[in-house]
This record gives structure tokens, sequence and C-alpha cells, in this order.
């Protein structure tokens, strides 16, 4: 399998302080995913995942996501989702419940792929594709690809300091005794509404600045 290429954002990571290192936590994170789905496939096992299945994406109510994740994903929707897209998730977030399938979730396909959170990156199914409303990972969780995890530390390690930890020792034990997790919240559970209205703001905004130009 080809080595995953980490993204650049190069004008936005000059201004945001935090994008870069939420970039190099994915970057981690999909190495370790390439390189442990490449050890299952030389064990004879076929990768269920594919373009197209979104069933994850519709089913499953524990997805976890983390501070620095959301400051992504709301950057991401905000600034670079365009035109039609940008309209249909921004209805999606604004008429999202809890327990709702993800509201980023457009004709089955995530409107926000390049910023997916690590626990979307991670997951992957092998064997056969999941059925409409399973959870593979509590059906059959044999199937479902486990982390390596010296590449998900790694991943949580360059993004700790924007958690204010930022000493190596400190680092490892937070990582280790699992602190970190402590701040994840549930993917469907969270207030979207609230970045459809930072959207509007960010729209009404650049619509001024449009016009002052005129």
């Amino acid at each position: 399998m080809a080595r995953p290429e980490r993204l650049h954002f190069t004008l936005d990571e000059a201004v945001f302080s935090w994008l870069s290192p939420l970039l190099d936590g994915y970057a981690a994170t999909d190495r370790g995913v390439n390189e442990a789905i490449g050890r299952e496939q030389k064990k004879g096992r076929k990768l269920a995942c594919a373009r197209g299945c979104s069933s994850c994406c519709r089913s499953h109510t524990t997805i976890p996501v983390y501070p620095l994740e959301l400051v992504g994903l709301t950057w991401y929707a905000t600034e670079k989702l365009e035109g039609p897209v940008r309209d249909k998730v921004k209805a999606q977030l604004r008429a999202h419940a809890s327990g709702d399938p993800c509201p980023f979730l457009l004709d089955g396909a995530c409107s926000i792929h390049p910023l997916r959170p690590m626990a979307c990156r991670q997951f992957n199914v092998f064997g056969q594709a999941c059925a409409e409303g399973e959870d593979a990972y509590y059906s059959r969780r044999e199937d479902v690809l486990t982390p390596i995890p010296t590449y998900a530390d790694e991943a949580f390690a360059v993004m700790l300091p924007f958690y204010g930890v930022t000493d190596p020792k400190q680092q490892q034990q937070v990582i280790q005794s699992g602190q970190l997790h402590q701040l994840a919240r549930v993917l469907q559970e969270c207030n979207w509404a609230s970045v459809a209205d930072k959207m509007d703001a960010y729209d009404a905004r650049h619509s001024d600045t449009g016009k002052d130009k005129t």
C-alpha cells in the first residue's frame, strides 16, 4: 500500500497554530492505519470498507471526538466547504439531533473527509461489509482493525500541546493513563447547530467584505 501523505494547508497553518499539530496527528494516525491494514492483508484478510460505504457514519452512536478535532471540523466546515455542499451541510448541522447519523454525511460520502476524526480514520472492518445498522465494533470485534499503539501514541503526543501538555514525560503519563480520553465527546451528541451559526457568520463577514470592495 502507498504511504499516506500528510495534508497541507500552508496558508492556514501559518495563521492557526493548532492546525499543524492536528494535521501531524492525523498523518501519524493514517500511517498507523496503513501499516495495520497491510499487516492484516498479508495474513490473507480482505478489507471490507470501500468508497461509498457509509454504514458506520449512519449507525455508530459512540464515535469519540476530541476538542482539537472539533476545532478542526468547525474550521474546515466554516472556511473550506463551498457551493451546494456547504448549503446542504449547514442545513444538516442545524437540524441535527442527538443520535442522528453524522451531520457531515452527505449523499453517502463524508463532506469533511480530510479532517475526519481519528476514530473515523481508524475504523476499518475486514471480511464482510457492515449490515445496515450494525456496529461491528460490538457485533464482531475480531473483524475490526486494532490500531498500532505506537502510531496512536504519536498522534496524541503531537496534539497534547494544544491542551497545555508540553513536557515529554508528562505527555507520556497522560497518554498511558488515558487522561486525554476523558476530554472526548460523542460526535452525535455535539451541538452542531452552533457550527452552522459560525458558518452563517463567516458568510456574512465575507459578503460584507465583498460589498466594500465594489
